[in-house]
């Protein structure tokens, strides 16, 4: 017997799906999908959230110097004369960032082997490129999910089951983070 479910599908095939469906259910905190699938997203979805947890603090802070181009009121570089030429203008500013150690970059990279990049796009924009954003959800998962569930030892997750499926008969059921 194999060590997970196969789905009724090709490897590459299964591979996408669980990667899928891991991604919208950490991106948007449910999903509904048949009871198979639910169980096998839920391991996966657990290892990341537990790496989360346990990588959460794994940071040091550190002050960096950089430059920046001077902005006018709306919002285009400033620049000024120098020698006959047009040259922008840079401030110095610093700045705190958070630089990952070995281990939380190593937990970092593994997460984002399992996750698609998700863009996320403003109702009143539906259908065009503009103003979009890329989410990141490895960032959601150390930020928001890790802090969620640091006191709690595994079980992120539930599934409630909803009746068959109209149709093929299969078990339907919601998975959600708790």
């Amino acid at each position: 017997m194999s060590g997970y479910r196969k789905l009724s599908r090709p490897t590459d095939q299964r591979k996408a799906l669980l990667r899928n469906q891991v991604t919208a259910l950490i991106y948007r905190g449910k999903i509904v999908t048949t009871e198979a699938k639910a169980k096998e997203v839920r391991r996966i979805a657990e290892g990341l959230i537990a790496l989360a947890v346990r990588e959460r603090d794994n940071y040091e802070t550190v002050t960096v110097t950089a430059k920046v181009a001077r902005k006018d009121k709306d919002g285009k570089r400033v620049k000024e004369v120098v020698n006959g030429k047009k040259v922008t203008v840079y401030d110095e500013i610093q700045k705190e960032i958070k630089k990952d150690k070995p281990s939380r970059l190593h937990a970092r990279r593994k997460m984002l082997r399992v996750l698609y990049p998700v863009t996320e796009v403003p109702a009143e924009a539906a259908g065009k490129k503009k103003n979009t954003k890329e989410v990141d959800l490895v960032a959601k998962l150390f930020d928001e999910l890790a802090p969620k569930y640091a006191g709690r030892n595994g079980g992120y997750t539930r599934i409630i089951k909803l009746g068959q499926r109209r149709g093929d008969a299969a078990m339907e059921v919601v998975l959600e983070l708790v």
